[in-house]
């Protein structure tokens, strides 16, 4: 089946249902070689995507530069290009709204331009800067500058709390938001995603898989290497502890899989349940799931077709387990925080 792509106003580009989120190939999740992550990014092309999300920081630029050589060789061949995000802010040290300065946003936009070796960045997002920066107008206004110089053609926000997607909501020029949603993660549903569709911002659903719960093959035996962020910050000792499993507990997450599962009973696997339910909800552009194989990627993106009469049926009562699993289990801890 074929992969849908959508376009919200603000964008004014399509792109596809299922994107290539490319932190997986920088760093944090184990070791990706330069080959498997090629792999990936080859067969996420072959099924379909157009849309692939990185940052500069992922991998210290290994990332950006992937994709890059990856858009070179496409130009080459006079191929279609794909649509290539980025995100800027990570970098900055300290991490404070200090550091948000013109001098720096500019240096952190042409480093991504370098790395991605384009002259007009698709889209540049703010990546979960520090909380006082949604309300700074200079930071948007050095980003609407950059944009009128041709150095970008959009640019958007990746927030960790649904409060800061609504003030972002609140920017004439936001083309994007990119935010954690998927079946441990329902907030956004509540004002996000129907603020967003109101005023034609793309959502990129970032996390969908919560790094990897979602896919239902861990067990409470699991192991994940010292260099994977599911080892080392799983209660927020490197970053905001919502970037790993969402923020839910280990052992409280593989029970609210159990759960899911049990409502899918086999009828379609959990990562591509979690993925179509994603793409279900009104408002949402894209979600983004990382893979660190070839086959993974495909599997991904094959979740970003129309669902057929009978996936509908399952994805129906998939939705109904969710909401109840979400509100048993996971919402006393998550929704009050993200």
């Amino acid at each position: 089946m074929p992969m849908q792509y959508r376009t919200p106003a603000r964008l004014g580009r399509p792109l596809s249902a299922i994107g290539q989120g490319c932190w997986q190939i920088g760093a944090d999740w184990g070791d990706v070689t330069d080959d498997s992550a090629r792999a990936v990014l080859d067969a996420a092309l072959e099924a379909g995507v157009t849309f692939f999300d990185t940052a500069d920081v992922y991998g210290d630029g290994r990332s950006e530069q992937l994709l890059g050589a990856m858009r070179t060789r496409l130009a080459a061949q006079g191929e279609q290009l794909p649509f290539l995000a980025t995100k800027a802010s990570r970098r900055a040290d300290p991490f404070t709204p200090e550091s948000f300065t013109e001098e720096n946003l500019r240096a952190w936009v042409e480093r991504s331009r370098s790395n991605l070796a384009m002259d007009t960045l698709n889209l540049v997002q703010l990546h979960c800067p520090p909380p006082a920066i949604y309300r700074d107008d200079r930071t948007f206004d050095v980003l609407d500058a950059l944009a009128a110089e041709g150095k970008i053609s959009a640019w958007g926000v990746s927030v960790e709390t649904c409060e800061e997607a609504l003030i972002s909501l609140e920017r004439e020029h936001l083309a994007s938001i990119q935010i954690i949603l998927n079946p441990f993660r329902l907030k956004p549903l509540d004002k996000v995603l129907p603020a967003a569709e109101a005023k034609g911002v793309a959502v990129i659903a970032r996390v969908p898989l919560a790094s990897g719960l979602l896919t239902g093959k861990f067990s409470p035996s699991s192991r994940f290497a010292e260099n994977d962020h599911r080892s080392f910050n799983r209660h927020g000792e490197a970053f905001d502890q919502g970037e790993t499993f969402s923020g839910v507990d280990y052992e409280t997450g593989l029970a609210a899989v159990a759960r899911l599962e049990q409502a899918l009973d086999g009828a379609m696997p959990l990562a591509e349940a979690s993925l179509r339910w994603i793409l279900a909800q009104p408002g949402v552009t894209a979600a983004i799931p990382g893979a660190s194989s070839g086959e993974q990627a495909r599997r991904n993106a094959a979740a970003g077709s129309v669902p057929t009469p009978e996936q509908a049926e399952v994805l129906e009562r998939f939705d109904a387990a969710v909401h109840a699993t979400y509100d048993e289990l996971l919402r006393e801890s998550i929704h009050p925080r993200w």
